[in-house]
């Protein structure tokens, strides 16, 4: 398994609608979400990082190949995807889209290696 963790900042007074978001991942739209990065091949955990700068979600995307999995991801056009995409540029002001035609993070140190 290969991981990949990407840092988001979160627009400034956008937290608590971030919190409406991840609320409704936990909750009405469960099942979708779980099945979304189940047919990913991917285990998604997502933080919340309060900083002196503003809030950030550090999101860590954890399976074979996550950076291969995101690109698909960002490039689906189901509904539940479309919805997500929405909802981050709402709160985090950033398009996924293009994202993810940039360089991916760079794994610079681990323990075990």
């Amino acid at each position: 398994m290969a991981i990949m963790a990407v840092a988001f900042p979160i627009a400034p007074g956008k937290t608590e609608d971030w919190r409406r978001f991840v609320g409704e991942l936990k909750g009405a739209r469960h099942a979708e979400y779980i099945a979304s990065r189940k047919g990913l091949g991917l285990r998604e955990r997502t933080f919340l990082q309060a900083t002196p700068m503003g809030d950030l979600v550090i999101v860590t995307l954890e399976g074979d190949n996550p950076g291969q999995a995101f690109g698909r991801f960002v490039n689906a056009t189901d509904p539940f995807t479309l919805w997500f995409l929405g909802r981050v540029k709402e709160v985090h002001g950033i398009d996924l889209k293009q994202a993810a035609s940039g360089p991916m993070p760079e794994l610079v140190v681990d323990s075990v290696a």
